[in-house]
């Protein structure tokens, strides 16, 4: 656990900060490659530009909304305005900034008259890329540790981290207790699957598929990842009929996935 790397007089620099700006840089990237290589004729290179920083603010926007919203009775209801707006530490929920990503690129992509499915769907194929960096940076900050598990891939956490806080509060360990319990690396499962991901969906769009397909493709992927994973965390989590709020939204963006795959199906057989 390194949620800190290293400090210069006021400034800090935070791992998990630093893993989410490599995240988007990496992204970045490999979509100029993509688009260079012609695997999205419609878009340009100076459009890439655009569709990042676009992403990266609703992104960030959503996914800090969406995660102070869950956890507001638990840590956020009476805190001070600015301490909501510190991404830098972490707590982000990734549908959150999904959502407001697909909603700022979707409204801008309209005002700008940019291609906005063929769009979609080059930002859907380096999503995976950035989310892995994400939780990586999860992983080195502490946040989002899985469940108590004492397997060969299990990591304990120092004294005083998330962990370490959660099983003390739950009466597995004492106050005393130098590192947590061992749990899951549920954040490196996910980072290593949304490699897998992003690497699958490359292969896809070097078949130029039909416009949708791809979304759909990492829509429905995505979806039954994080279901399975959301078994793996240990992390207090807001449930809703024994299923947590990621694993009802991971349904939603099955269903969603399904019927852009089906759309994109619809149209390839009018062609």
């Amino acid at each position: 656990m390194h949620p800190d790397l290293f400090q210069i007089g006021p400034l800090t620099l935070h791992s998990f900060g630093l893993m989410v700006a490599l995240g988007f840089l990496c992204a970045y990237f490999a979509l100029g490659f993509m688009v260079r290589r012609g695997l999205f004729p419609k878009l340009r290179e100076e459009d890439i530009s655009r569709l990042i920083v676009m992403a990266m603010i609703g992104g960030a926007l959503g996914a800090r909304i969406a995660y102070v919203c869950e956890h507001w009775t638990a840590e956020y209801a009476g805190q001070p305005f600015l301490e909501m707006l510190r991404f830098d530490k972490g707590g982000l929920m990734f549908y959150g900034g999904l959502i407001g990503a697909v909603l700022v690129t979707g409204v801008m992509m309209r005002i700008g008259r940019m291609p906005v499915m063929q769009s979609l769907d080059a930002c859907a194929t380096v999503v995976p890329l950035g989310h892995a960096f994400g939780r990586v940076g999860c992983f080195l900050n502490g946040c989002c540790f899985g469940r108590v598990c004492d397997s060969p891939i299990s990591v304990t956490y120092p004294a005083r981290s998330p962990a370490w806080w959660e099983q003390v509060g739950a009466g597995l360990i004492g106050r005393g207790a130098p590192e947590s319990l061992p749990v899951l690396p549920s954040q490196l499962i996910e980072a290593a699957a949304n490699l897998l991901l992003f690497a699958a969906l490359a292969g896809v769009a070097r078949r130029k598929p039909s416009e949708g397909l791809l979304s759909g493709v990492y829509l429905v992927s995505y979806a039954v990842i994080r279901f399975f994973t959301e078994t793996l965390r240990g992390d207090p989590r807001m449930s809703v009929m024994a299923l947590s709020i990621s694993q009802f939204l991971s349904l939603a963006a099955l269903v969603a996935g399904i019927v852009l795959m089906a759309r994109s199906r619809m149209k390839t057989g009018d062609a």
